[in-house]
């Protein structure tokens, strides 16, 4: 008999933009088709990759330096 613990899903990748309008790709070869979303709201989350785009342009300025 195996052992059958479920484990939680891995958290969402969150993404910090500077830009209200943002397209997702999925990244990588294997990725998934090119989707473009608003950040009306301040925030989109990709129905493909579930990746969650956060408009906070001081946070995706701090990433894009590291």
């Amino acid at each position: 008999m195996t052992d059958a613990r479920r484990t939680a899903p891995p958290p969402p990748e969150v993404v910090y933009v500077a830009d209200h309008r943002i397209a997702c790709d999925g990244g990588g070869a294997l990725g998934h088709p090119k989707v473009w979303y608003s950040l009306e709201d301040g925030k989109a989350e990709c129905g493909y990759c579930d990746r969650m785009f956060v408009y906070d342009p001081q946070k995706a300025r701090m990433d894009r330096q590291v």
